[in-house]
């Protein structure tokens, strides 16, 4: 039976996704349906938090708009996603960034992880 469950998920995953770590400025592009219509919206920000695994994989992503900080918890698998765009790396010393929430302005940055030359 396990067997059978954990290949029915194997199928289910998405390989196209780009790696995610915590402190990464992404662009989430969503698929939004109203109606009959269907748009892409991009929510970008930090993502704060990833948790669970396989299907259950989740990443929280944390951008402030108009000074008001919000927050949205996206299952990494969801078909509603149509792409990620990691747009920078982020150095982070922590697991979880829910101490931004506290923070506001410069504050709130993240130090970006640069790319080695070779």
């Amino acid at each position: 039976m396990r067997d059978l469950v954990k290949a029915v998920e194997q199928s289910q995953l998405r390989t196209d996704l780009p790696k995610l770590d915590i402190g990464d400025f992404v662009k989430l592009h969503l698929r939004i349906t109203e109606g009959q219509r269907e748009r892409i919206q991009v929510f970008d920000g930090i993502i704060i938090a990833l948790s669970g695994k396989g299907l259950s994989e989740t990443v929280t992503v944390r951008r402030m708009s108009f000074g008001v900080g919000i927050e949205r918890v996206i299952p990494v698998n969801s078909p509603t996603i149509s792409k990620i765009e990691v747009v920078r790396k982020g150095v982070v010393r922590r697991a979880k960034l829910y101490y931004l929430r506290e923070r506001s302005g410069k504050a709130a940055r993240v130090k970006e992880r640069l790319a080695i030359k070779k």
